[in-house]
Parts: structure tokens; sequence; C-alpha cells
């Protein structure tokens, strides 16, 4: 009864997000979405001597910032699903490490927040948790150095470039009976187009986001208007374009229903950020801040939202290898 087909499961018992929260950068808190983060750091650094340490931290405030707001405890908590873009997923461990929640990382580079709350519901729908924190983060500085180059070599960006988002999001999953929904999941695979430039992520995951949200609506039956918003995480202004033209050589229009968290993150033209904003930290905190408030406020009731992600590493890039992409996408309903 629960799957759907080969991708998309149908979860009966519909878990809630019954709490979400947001922290983000400086450049992110002077972008249009500023008022719905619940905190905005004044400089890189946060007070640490890393930009390492200082995305591990933002990961760490936000989870205590998610349980605040629920008014839950650590010990509430049957599990923690969270990840990152650093090696080993090192700012999810180290920022996760104290608080004794039993923890599952997870890679999806940029798809993170969604992947996380699509096994974290299943989780709770399956009736293995009663309570599950999502949680992903992302640092422009860190990102840069690991899969670019270092800041200090100043290096010019193409426009096809995105800017990693700094911040964090996290949302605890319930089986409370409050807040919205998660109703249906949709697992990607993996979509290699041979794309090999790291400064074109849009290019790279936009086929991966078209071959889920066409799976997804195939699986449920759904057409495009059954959904107030279909957003994706990361594919900024030029994978959003690509993802749109792919959709409709298959007959499904979303253009009049489409957006993304790297779009609506900041003001292209006063913030100079190109191809749009991207990073795990990207659709977690657009999601856990702006989308969310509107699920609660009733101005979106039906949101289909896809995460995508590059899978790639610096290494493999080297030696020549493309670049394959990844989406997964979530129903949350009021």
């Amino acid at each position: 009864m629960k799957r759907l087909g080969l991708q998309t499961v149908a979860l009966l018992s519909a878990p809630h997000i019954i709490e979400t929260a947001s922290i983000v950068g400086k450049k992110e808190g002077e972008g249009p979405l500023a008022s719905y983060f619940d905190f905005i750091l004044e400089d890189e650094y946060w007070g640490e001597k890393s930009f390492e340490k200082t995305e591990s931290k933002i990961a760490k405030e936000n989870m205590a910032k998610v349980l605040q707001k629920a008014k839950k405890a650590p010990g509430d908590m049957n599990y923690v699903l969270a990840g990152d873009l650093l090696n080993q997923c090192i700012s999810s461990c180290y920022a996760i490490r104290d608080s004794e929640i039993p923890f599952i990382g997870l890679y999806g580079a940029c798809s993170t927040m969604v992947e996380s709350m699509a096994v974290g519901s299943m989780l709770v729908d399956g009736g293995f948790a009663d309570n599950v924190l999502a949680l992903t983060s992302s640092h422009f500085c860190s990102a840069e150095r690991q899969f670019r180059f270092p800041l200090e070599l100043g290096n010019q960006r193409p426009p096809t470039a995105q800017w990693t988002v700094t911040g964090s999001g996290a949302a605890i999953i319930s089986n409370e009976q409050k807040g919205p929904k998660i109703t249906n999941v949709t697992i990607g695979k993996i979509v290699d187009m041979g794309i090999k430039d790291a400064n074109n992520m849009g290019a790279a995951m936009a086929p991966a986001a078209a071959d889920t949200i066409y799976a997804h609506l195939n699986e449920t039956g759904r057409e495009p208007n059954y959904y107030d918003l279909i957003v994706t995480g990361d594919l900024g202004y030029i994978g959003g374009d690509i993802l749109k033209d792919l959709l409709y050589k298959q007959n499904i229009n979303i253009k009049n229903r489409y957006n993304d968290c790297g779009i609506l993150i900041f003001d292209k033209q006063k913030q100079d950020t190109h191809a749009g904003g991207s990073g795990c930290g990207c659709c977690g905190s657009v999601f856990a801040g702006y989308l969310y408030s509107k699920l609660k406020s009733g101005e979106y009731n039906r949101i289909l939202l896809v995460a995508t992600g590059a899978l790639m590493s610096p290494t493999a890039i080297q030696q020549g290898e493309s670049i394959a992409g990844i989406a997964h996408a979530i129903s949350i309903e009021n």
C-alpha cells in the first residue's frame, strides 16, 4: 500500500514537521528573505578560528534552536539525521558529538536537507521513531576552498558559478499531529549527463531534478497544478531554466508554479551572486525559514520540495570524472 512505484512511497501516517529553525551568514542576511531567519551572523568566523569550525558551530546552535522552539530536549529525539559538504561530514559530526542523540550521517551534497527529511519521515511513518531531527549546513568559505580555489587566490568566478550559502536548516519530524505533514517521498536516481565543469552546478543537477519530478508526478498520478509551489533547492537561474525546458519536452509545464531556493535567497543584481545560491544550507535555511512560514500561514498548502545535489569530489574532478547529479523530493501539505 505504501509503494507507489519504483521511487515513490506514500506515508500513510503522514508525519508532521512540528518545528524548524534557520541560521544564515551575513550575506544571506542582507538578501530578500532576511526576516524569515532565526539568526544572522555578523561575520564569516562567528568567533571561531576557522571556517570549518564556524560551520560546525552554526549546525550545533541551530540544532539547539529548533529543540528550544519545539520545547523538546535532546533525549526526546530518537535520531538526528545530518550531513554537510565537507570531507566525511565533519561539520555535522562535531556539531552533534556532545548531544548523545543517535546519529545517522548522510551525504547527498546539496540534496541532503530533503534526503534527511525523507529518511526521517519514513522512520516515523514506519513506527521506528517518534521524533527525528533533520539537520544540514554549509559555509561559503569552507566549500570554496574544498571544491574550487582558496579564497586567498582571488579567482574570478564565471557567470555560471553559484554562491554556496553560509547557513543551516533544521526540522523536527514527529508523529505528533500538528504542523504541515509529509505525505509522499520520491527518492532520486543518479543522473550523469557528462558535465565536468565544477563551476556549473546548475547544469549538472538539473537533469536529476527533471528525472525525479517526472517520476513523482507519474507515480502519484498528479499534475503540476496539484501543488501551489514546486521548488528546487539549489539549481539557481541556469539550472532552473534547464529544468523547465527538460520537463516541457516531456509535456510537463511547471513554469507558472516553479521557483528555486537558490533564486529566492539572494538579490542577484544587488548582491552579485551570479547564477544564484547553492549548498546544503541553501535549501535547508530557505525551507526552514521562508517556506515553512508560508506553509504555517496557509499561503502555501501543498509544496513539492526537490533538493538537488552534485555528487563530486575535488579528486574525481582532477582525474577527469564527470559530475553525477541526484535529486530527492517530498510532498509537504497542510
